[in-house]
């Protein structure tokens, strides 16, 4: 479980390290097409994601990206195959909190719109946790959907809870902090 877990976190890396326009490129991309692992192209019409980006106006050559994508989906180079829901729905997730981090709503790259409230951005994140929850709790059948989330919650939540953000860029501060614990405790 340790490897899948490492090659998610490796996924999310790459995606956030990727140039903006092809997040959003990849996105429309993926939502468009039939999504595959293993290979560029497949007989029946389906694309990498990559490729995917590159179609859609992401002119970007990122092989970080595509080695993190195939680790993550245990790609086999004999044989391509569709993609499970499981993995594009994890795909599509990071895609959209990159570029919320990149600052980019509603398709317009630029600063957050300042009217929208912190308790809104709060609640669109844990309904992206609560989806991916939902997907990792299927896919083990070991573990609950409260398990889980508990999990997820217990590694961003604040070291004082009377130090709870008081806005987007503290709660960001917040996670990055956290993310940063669990590796050196990972390490």
């Amino acid at each position: 479980m340790a490897k899948r877990r490492n090659n998610a976190e490796r996924l999310r890396n790459a995606v956030y390290a990727m140039p903006t326009r092809t997040k959003e490129a990849m996105l429309r991309g993926i939502r468009s097409n039939r999504v595959i692992t293993g290979a560029y192209v497949d007989k029946r019409g389906g694309v990498c994601p990559m490729l995917a980006a590159h179609r859609n106006g992401g002119r970007t050559n990122f092989g970080t990206f595509s080695r993190a994508w195939d680790a993550f989906t245990g790609a086999s180079l004999r044989k391509p195959r569709r993609a499970s829901r499981r993995e594009v729905r994890v795909l599509e997730g990071y895609l959209e909190m990159g570029l919320l981090r990149d600052g980019v709503v509603d398709g317009e790259a630029g600063e957050p719109p300042t009217d929208r409230p912190l308790g809104e951005e709060v609640r669109e994140v844990q309904a992206t946790r609560r989806r991916l929850a939902a997907a990792e709790a299927r896919e083990s059948a070991e573990l609950t959907v409260d398990d889980v989330l508990a999990t997820a919650y217990a590694e961003h939540a604040p070291d004082e809870p009377e130090q709870e953000p008081a806005s987007a860029d503290d709660w960001f501060a917040a996670l990055e902090r956290a993310d940063e614990a669990v590796q050196r405790a990972d390490a």
